[in-house]
């Protein structure tokens, strides 16, 4: 079973110490709930992998753990067929002593676009909203963060995670949390939020916002990068029962749209720092994500068009301050 003791402790006495009037009954209730069918042969995964302690430790250019001396075949073989056994890996990559999970999304790429435009999260607590596998937050750890504390429900993104902090000597820098953020009290605690690829899902986009405020200190910053569409500030997209085949995506607002949400929500200092369109070289199928991935969600004759005839993925990173 995995377990949450080393989080509680670690922030028994830090600013995040309130959270600990909830978190427990929270994770203990998840605990009992319903766990998804798969969840005990993922955790048996996570058991099963050896603990490493890397002789080289790399999270500022990648997440690449390496032994003093290479690793026999045998050792390498089990390494990857347990965390074969986590797949579909979507947020990555990660190089682990010579075992390279090649994820649908290279996450490195994103990272590279929106790490210029931070503040120096050196010394930082930071909280990663949806944060998937949680590579975002081993490279936060690399670029200085003091904690990272990455929030997702998806069960086998806990179990991913879990799999790569053991590889990684059980860092304590960074710790992943089964919650969405609708679970967080306003903790008003974290130097710096991240809300990458999270907006797009949620059927209140300014409640988001504001949620994602409440866990800011003040002058607190938030790095909010989601899909947008071309347009002025009054455009804004809500797509039928599917965009680019998701079911689950309620509104795509353009980024100067985007902007005066932010500010509507109080938020100061807003700048739209990155647009980007996604292509089909950094969310792709790989060996480690065999099903379906962006290439067939375009339109096959044009793909600046999903498949559904809307504008093709376009992404926006925005930086705001909480006052």
């Amino acid at each position: 079973m995995i377990e949450f003791g080393n989080f509680y402790q670690r922030i028994a006495k830090s600013p995040l110490s309130h959270w600990l009037e909830t978190l427990p009954a929270q994770i203990g209730e998840w605990q009992r709930a319903s766990l998804h069918g798969q969840f005990k042969q993922w955790t048996n995964a996570v058991e099963f992998l050896p603990d490493m302690k890397p002789y080289k430790l790399d999270l500022l250019h990648s997440v690449t753990a390496e032994s003093e001396t290479p690793l026999s075949e045998g050792q390498q073989l089990r390494i990857e067929k347990l965390l074969q056994n986590l797949m579909p890996w979507r947020k990555g990559p990660f190089s682990l002593y010579g075992v390279n999970i090649d994820t649908e999304w290279r996450s490195d790429w994103k990272w590279q676009r929106v790490l210029p435009h931070l503040s120096d999260l050196s010394g930082r607590t930071i909280l990663d909203v949806g944060c998937g596998s949680g590579y975002h937050l081993w490279r936060m750890i690399g670029a200085g963060a003091h904690l990272a504390v990455g929030i997702d429900p998806t069960q086998l993104f806990l179990c991913q995670f879990e799999a790569v902090r053991k590889l990684l000597g059980n860092d304590q820098r960074a710790h992943l949390l089964p919650l969405g953020i609708e679970q967080l009290p306003a903790l008003n605690a974290f130097d710096t939020v991240f809300s990458m690829g999270v907006l797009y899902h949620r059927r209140s986009p300014l409640e988001h916002l504001w949620q994602l405020k409440d866990q800011l200190v003040n002058e607190g910053e938030l790095v909010l990068e989601t899909l947008v569409i071309d347009g002025d500030e009054n455009t804004v997209l809500v797509p039928g029962e599917r965009y680019a085949q998701m079911r689950n995506v309620y509104f795509i607002p353009s980024a100067p749209a985007l902007k005066k949400w932010l500010e509507k929500c109080g938020f100061v200092d807003v700048r739209i720092v990155d647009m980007c369109v996604t292509t089909t070289e950094e969310q792709r199928k790989t060996a480690w994500m065999t099903t379906e991935s962006l290439a067939d969600f375009l339109d096959p004759n044009d793909s600046s068009k999903t498949v559904e005839g809307y504008p093709a993925p376009l992404r926006a990173v925005l930086i705001a301050k909480k006052p």
